[in-house]
């Protein structure tokens, strides 16, 4: 329906040539369509001048100016041209590093306006990075416009995927067809789409530019809350037959525990095990902070599902946190007779077809393992019940294929990456969602600090006593091994450098993703068991990893962390009943993300508070990990921005939805391919 007749490849574009295509291959854009719905990340306001003799005040100058002269400087390929210019308030000239043909362009005693940052060097007003302004008459009067600035790729300039841009909406905007209701349109007074499109690339003025992004914005997260909607209504129309178990495994395990569940822990088990009791298939979301227990909840979940008759799988984004689920198992359930089995890519061979044998005769009763629970040679006997930890590092895709291996077995996802609520509407508006905010008792909050770079030898030195004290540290950096185009620290050479400058009388652990797995798993066990004193690492350890008697986490160059890893790594200490420390290093040339990151980090330990200052800083992709997920794609919107929009388009969603309930069918919908492009799911509509 909606750009049927642009699915045409750009090169049907005048100026789109094969080598252009290739290179907005680059942004994604492969059809006019894509084009067409390639928003501006910016715009450059061309209604007002700045003269040069403002430009220290202003960000950058815009002016008329006329050409009183040329110049050469350098010799054979070197060789650049100077435009020397004059607005009247001052005189400036452009350097035209590899531009000569500006020569023709700008003859002496043309006008033009020019666009640029200027500043003084080599005793005169001079820019590099101006633009000639296309589209002004013939006397060199401007036209004055909002123009719009994109997203670029090498090879690719604003000026030419504006032109581009305005060819495609000149030849093909025509054909652009509404999708929303009129009704729903109508009621909300937003733009035609077509004009809605025109005006967010080519805004008339600013009044016409905040109405087509309120349109546009409506537009995409009403449609994300119609594919959240059609799930939703999807799971409460199924029905499934249950056999409530007695809950015999359950309290033999809590009565083993030596110590008692948390409130948060005994209202999140009670949530699922609800859940699970009721004729229809859970979906449910597990939040809880660092250390919270989440794991916990879900042995008692998967001890349900035993319980009636069938399998559990556990399914973890890395080997490392796979294994440390499986020995933890294996410490608290294969003593009430659970059949445990461990499933990774990294099984042997010999050791494969039997556990498969296993696991599709249902003598296996809880699989734990990577995402190769989800292989196409896994068969289960009666999977009900899918646990998928970590949730934010899986594909939706792929957690769709381990759902998959049952009859319409229950879904708890896990995260110890607290999701804001409005990312919570936006991603997960058709689970439900349960919240683990108590930690054990006896933890002590972490103490955290920053150290600006050079001063981290007072930080070696308290790390040292408590080494001495016997407790352990991990030293965490952003590069495995050295990199030619960033001089920062890395793991590879601080592990000697710790080893043999900082702490010759401490062994000293490396762990990264470059080692095999049997190596990590041994430098993690010796670590573990006290063998080390010190663990250098990647991020590889922001998960998976438990050793209670660790009690300071040293980050270098922290600013190059987003604040949910940074939160990650520091909940890697603090496990245990001593007080334990975390030290953000930073560098001095930090931009203003970074510093509003580590003041966070500085300010709470609170997980879920922290996720709402990450959503702030970050905006709603990199939170949810698009590059990872693909399950959250907004184009346009912004759910902090736009919370008030998101809630009353999920409203509108819902009500339309239940109004109408044969749009559930997307076979029959008319709405079809608006879902499958604006689903936030990523995955196909029938699923």
């Amino acid at each position: 329906m909606f750009l049927r007749e642009l699915g045409q490849t750009v090169t049907m574009l005048k100026g789109a040539g094969s080598q252009v295509a290739s290179r907005l291959a680059r942004l994604g854009i492969y059809t006019i369509a894509d084009l067409i719905l390639f928003y501006p990340r910016d715009y450059d306001d061309r209604t007002a001048f700045v003269p040069l003799s403002s430009f220290a005040r202003e960000s950058r100058v815009r002016t008329l100016a006329e050409v009183v002269g040329h110049e050469w400087f350098g010799y054979g390929r070197m060789k650049t041209l100077k435009v020397r210019i004059s607005d009247g308030s001052a005189e400036a000239v452009l350097v035209c590093f590899n531009r000569p043909f500006l020569e023709g362009k700008l003859p002496v005693g043309s006008k033009a306006v020019i666009t640029g940052k200027f500043s003084y060097r080599y005793g005169e007003l001079q820019s590099s990075a101006f633009e000639v302004e296309e589209g002004t008459g013939p006397d060199g009067a401007p036209v004055s416009a909002i123009l719009p600035v994109y997203a670029l790729t090498e090879g690719l300039n604003q000026g030419q995927l504006r032109k581009l841009e305005r060819g495609a909406l000149a030849e093909y905007g025509s054909k652009v067809e509404e999708e929303l209701p009129a009704a729903l349109r109508e009621r909300r007074g937003l733009m035609a789409k077509r004009e809605a499109l025109r005006a967010i690339h080519f805004p008339a003025g600013e009044e016409e530019l905040a109405a087509a992004r309120s349109s546009l914005v409506f537009e995409e997260l009403f449609y994300f809350q119609v594919a959240v909607a059609r799930r939703a209504m999807k799971r409460k129309e199924t029905r499934i037959e249950r056999s409530a178990p007695a809950g015999l495994l359950k309290r033999r395990l809590v009565e083993r525990l030596p110590f008692d569940l948390t409130p948060g822990q005994v209202g999140a088990a009670e949530e699922i095990a609800a859940d699970m009791a009721s004729p229809r298939p859970m979906a449910r979301l597990l939040q809880g902070d660092v250390g919270s227990g989440k794991t916990l909840v879900a042995f008692l979940a998967c001890l349900d599902a035993i319980e009636a008759g069938g399998q559990a799988a556990i399914m973890a984004p890395t080997e490392l946190l796979a294994r440390q689920h499986a020995a933890t198992a294996a410490r608290l359930l294969e003593p009430l007779g659970v059949r445990l089995g461990f499933l990774s890519g990294n099984v042997e061979d010999a050791a494969r077809p039997p556990l498969l044998a296993a696991i599709k005769a249902g003598e296996v009763d809880l699989l734990l393992g990577t995402q190769a629970l989800f292989s196409d040679e896994v068969e289960y006997k009666n999977l009900r019940l899918t646990v998928v930890d970590e949730q934010h590092r899986f594909g939706v895709l792929q957690r769709l294929a381990l759902s998959r291996k049952g009859p319409l077995p229950d879904l708890l996802m896990m995260t110890a990456t607290p999701i804001p609520r409005t990312l919570a509407l936006t991603v997960f508006g058709d689970l439900a969602v349960s919240a683990i905010r108590t930690m054990p008792p006896g933890r002590k909050p972490v103490i955290t600090h920053l150290a600006r770079s050079g001063n981290e030898g007072k930080v070696y030195e308290f790390v040292r006593k408590l080494l001495a004290a016997g407790r352990q540290a991990y030293f965490v950096y952003p590069l495995i091994g050295e990199s030619d185009r960033l001089e920062l620290k890395n793991a590879q050479a601080m592990a000697e450098s710790l080893a043999s400058e900082v702490y010759p009388e401490f062994k000293v652990g490396l762990i990264h993703s470059r080692l095999k797995e049997e190596e990590k798993r041994a430098t993690m066990d010796a670590f573990s068991k006290g063998e080390l004193s010190v663990l250098v690492a990647t991020s590889v350890v922001e998960v998976g990893v438990d050793v209670p008697n660790a009690a300071a986490m040293v980050i270098e160059h922290a600013e190059r962390f987003g604040l949910a890893a940074l939160h990650q790594l520091r909940g890697r200490v603090g496990r245990g009943s001593e007080q334990s420390y975390c030290f953000l290093v930073y560098s001095s040339d930090v931009t203003e993300d970074a510093k509003a990151r580590l003041k966070a980090m500085l300010g709470t330990v609170d997980g879920f508070a922290l996720a709402e200052e990450d959503l702030r800083i970050r905006g709603p992709g990199e939170i949810a990990g698009t590059a990872q997920s693909g399950y959250l794609r907004l184009s346009i919107a912004d759910p902090i921005r736009d919370a008030r929009v998101l809630e009353e388009a999920r409203a509108e969603a819902f009500a339309m939805l239940e109004a109408d309930p044969g749009l559930l069918d997307p076979a029959n919908s008319p709405i079809r391919e608006v879902l499958e492009r604006a689903n936030p799911f990523g995955d196909a509509v029938n699923s």
